[in-house]
Order: structure tokens, then C-alpha cells, then sequence
């Protein structure tokens, strides 16, 4: 059975905190305020959360400390993109 995807169907649409929606805030809130994250991302040069995400997999971490799933389809990859890396 193929999983259903959901993307952003309006770029200005901010439901959450000033995100698309409490998943995808989660997910940016645990990136943006971890300093082994950030870290991470420039001694890596990680440049995509599909990158960032492999890596999370990794080291073993299937959700963030709040039990959001990293690869939850509803958290919108492209607002994290464009506002956590310089894409």
C-alpha cells in the first residue's frame, strides 16, 4: 500500500508558531536549538534535512524528544529547507 505525502500547497501559509503545522515546528524548534545539531550540520556541510535526516538515522534516533517522527510525512521538508538551510 503506497503512504500518502503531504506538501505545502501555499508557500505563505504559516498554521503553527509561524510554521506549517506543530510537527514541522517541532522537527526546526529540536534543529534549530541544539547545538549538536548545528554543529553538525557545518562541520558536514549539510545542506538538506533529507541529508540531515540520514544522518539522525544514524545515530540511531527515530523521533525527536517530544516523540515526533523525523520522517512524519506530514512535516513539510520544503519550509525546513528553505528556513534551516542556506538552500
Amino acid at each position: 500500500m503506497a503512504t500518502a505525502t503531504r506538501f505545502q500547497t501555499n508557500l505563505l501559509d504559516e498554521t503553527y508558531n509561524g510554521w506549517t503545522n506543530y510537527k514541522t515546528w517541532n522537527v526546526a524548534l529540536w534543529i534549530q536549538n541544539d547545538e549538536s545539531f548545528q554543529d553538525y550540520i557545518q562541520e558536514n556541510d549539510i545542506c538538506c534535512y533529507e541529508d540531515l535526516l540520514e544522518a539522525i538515522y544514524d545515530c540511531g534516533s527515530k523521533e525527536t524528544p517530544d516523540g515526533v517522527k523525523w520522517n512524519d510525512p506530514e512535516i513539510n521538508r520544503v519550509e525546513l529547507n528553505s528556513d534551516l538551510f542556506d538552500l
